[in-house]
């Protein structure tokens, strides 16, 4: 089971956050008015992070994967 780390849950609390500023200031002022797309390109700033840093947790895991399938392979022969 995937875990978030701590910076990652901090990320998605921004998110919510951002998003909620956007939905009520869109409700207030309209979906043109300056704030809300002021609020709409931060949220997409956090989102394009949040997504560029688990795209890096999931190299990082693919990497580790390769590695132990790479051991796996070796294993049986040294056994022998």
């Amino acid at each position: 089971m995937y875990k978030y780390s701590n910076r990652q849950f901090e990320m998605i609390e921004e998110i919510k956050v951002k998003r909620e500023l956007m939905i009520n200031s869109a409700n207030r002022l309209g979906f043109t008015s300056d704030e809300t797309i002021k609020h709409s390109q931060e949220l997409d700033e956090l989102i394009n992070m949040y997504q560029r840093t688990i795209g890096q947790t999931s190299r990082a895991n693919e990497e580790v994967k390769f590695a132990f399938k790479q051991m796996v392979m070796i294993w049986p022969k040294v056994l022998v």
